[in-house]
């Protein structure tokens, strides 16, 4: 298989770094066939925001080489895709004048421009510009006006921006490794793209990623992105309050939580309550824990998180009104009786999403919650494969190759 049918993407957050290498099948290239999945360890990013440069080029640099070592590839480019507390989404519209009496595709291309140009966004980069919807000649709720006849153009977007340090130092270290960044993509859009159906999006729906160190919350209605919003609390909470309530490491409440995890257990009938030998957990503990006192701390931790995504809800007239679900991603999603909780708090029908891989991709090793992410990612490469792998093939991929033979040869 050559490089010119490889694509890969690498995805970025504060524990793990996950690399994708996938190529298409069929005669149209329509299907997704997985070469490989590599999951490796990170200790040098926290909230996104890389801690030792170094460090962290080695984990990308180690988990690239068994991902071109299990799929037999040579990767010099790469799709990204991170969270970070340094990420930001505002809303704008602009209006732009049509010259020619009819919207081309340069005319939404301009407008969209204009209006990621016309926010002040000192010492940050904007990402991506999401348009809501369309005005065309006050005609409100236009989805795509390409082609429509009109003399004026509006464009109400949302406008996904990122502190340029953050963005430049993710850049720069992948690129020290000798792997081109082609487009770095905020998770906060790519895992609703990953497990919504156009049927929900066509509907009142909430997509709650249940992130690291925050939790990031999208609403989308007639197949438009609606309303976003990160909140500053997410799964490490649960980790610090066990540690705190349970005077134990944070080591030892991380594998507590991961393997305890489990939420109102109070309200489950018919059930028994167990002590926890810590000793068991580590070998540095000792005591025990009642099962049913992590439990609460974790509850309530989960219950303050329901609480803010309700009061977001509220602030945009749709506490309890959303008609297709609340759909929960990522490893946070993954809690035991979190669906009973969900639908407890936030009063709306809950489920757990799984990525819409059925008819597309043909391996299930990304068929779970926390690679919502990077299939979106995978989806959208797809529209760019054919550009790119030109331009890997000519410049990006010998100097790649080349700057990895030196990187392994000198000292």
């Amino acid at each position: 298989m050559s490089i010119e049918n490889a694509i890969t993407c690498i995805d970025i957050w504060s524990s793990k770094i996950r690399t994708v290498i996938w190529t298409f099948n069929g005669e149209d290239n329509s299907h997704l066939h997985i070469l490989w999945v590599w999951i490796s360890d990170s200790n040098a990013i926290r909230k996104g925001n890389i801690l030792d440069m170094e460090e962290f080029k080695a984990n990308i640099d180690k988990s690239l080489e068994e991902a071109e070592k299990m799929a037999w590839e040579q990767v010099s480019w790469a799709f990204i895709s991170f969270n970070s507390s340094s990420f930001d989404v505002v809303d704008n519209k602009w209006i732009i004048a049509i010259s020619w009496e009819e919207i081309w595709a340069s005319d939404i291309e301009r407008v969209l421009d204009m209006a990621k140009n016309g926010m002040s966004l000192p010492n940050r980069e904007v990402l991506k510009v999401i348009p809501d919807n369309f005005v065309v000649d006050l005609e409100e709720g236009i989805k795509s006006p390409i082609w429509m006849s009109a003399r004026k153009l509006e464009v109400r977007a949302n406008i996904f921006s990122i502190s340029s340090n953050v963005l430049n130092n993710i850049r720069k270290s992948i690129e020290d490794v000798g792997i081109e960044v082609y487009d770095v993509f905020p998770n906060l859009i790519s895992a609703p793209e990953g497990v919504l159906t156009k049927r929900q999006k066509e509907l009142w729906v909430i997509c709650i990623d249940i992130w690291a160190s925050s939790t990031w919350v999208t609403v989308y209605e007639e197949g438009s992105l609606k309303f976003s919003k990160i909140i500053p609390i997410g799964w490490d909470s649960v980790t610090n309050d066990i540690a705190l309530w349970v005077r134990t490491s944070i080591d030892t409440a991380e594998k507590l939580k991961l393997e305890f995890w489990q939420l109102s257990l109070d309200k489950i009938e018919n059930f028994k309550d167990t002590e926890i030998d810590l000793s068991s957990i580590s070998k540095w503990e000792d005591g025990v824990v009642s099962e049913l006192y992590l439990s609460k701390i974790i509850t309530a931790r989960y219950e303050e998180i329901l609480f803010f995504i309700r009061e977001e809800l509220r602030k945009i007239g749709r506490d309890g009104m959303l008609p297709e679900w609340a759909v929960f991603v990522w490893a946070g999603s993954k809690m035991k009786w979190l669906v009973d909780l969900s639908k407890d708090v936030l009063r709306l029908p809950v489920v757990i999403g799984i990525p819409t891989i059925d008819d597309f991709v043909s391996d299930t090793s990304v068929n779970d919650p926390s690679f919502a992410w990077v299939l979106w990612t995978i989806i959208i490469a797809n529209k760019y494969r054919d550009a790119r792998s030109t331009i890997s093939f000519n410049f990006w991929s010998i100097f790649g190759s080349i700057t990895k033979v030196l990187k392994k040869l000198l000292p």
